[in-house]
Formats: structure tokens, sequence, C-alpha cells
């Protein structure tokens, strides 16, 4: 079984919780990156640094 993740900014973090319920059909767990992950991870809908990480595991 993979885990779905999805990598979120501030702006987009509600459009991140909706795709995923949307395609795994269960709610996720959100937690927010320490600093050191959110240097080097972009949100998924723009260049920004992502902020948060949604995932089933």
């Amino acid at each position: 079984m993979w885990t779905l993740k999805v990598y979120s900014c501030e702006t987009h973090i509600n459009h991140a919780l909706d795709v995923f319920v949307a395609k795994e059909e269960t709610f996720p767990i959100m937690e927010k990156l320490d600093e050191e992950k959110m240097l080097s991870t972009k949100c998924e809908y723009c260049d920004t640094p992502a902020s948060y990480i949604v995932a089933n595991a």
C-alpha cells in the first residue's frame, strides 16, 4: 500500500485537503513541517516553500 503525500503552503492548504479527501475518500493527517524540511520542499501548487504535509499515514 502506498501513501499519498501532498506538500502545501499556507495559501493552498484547503485545496490540498480537498484533493486528498476526493482521491482517498478518507480524512488525512495534516502536519506542520519543521523549519529544515520547509527549506527543501516546495508546495505542489505553486513555487513557495511548503508549510504542511497532508498524508494518510
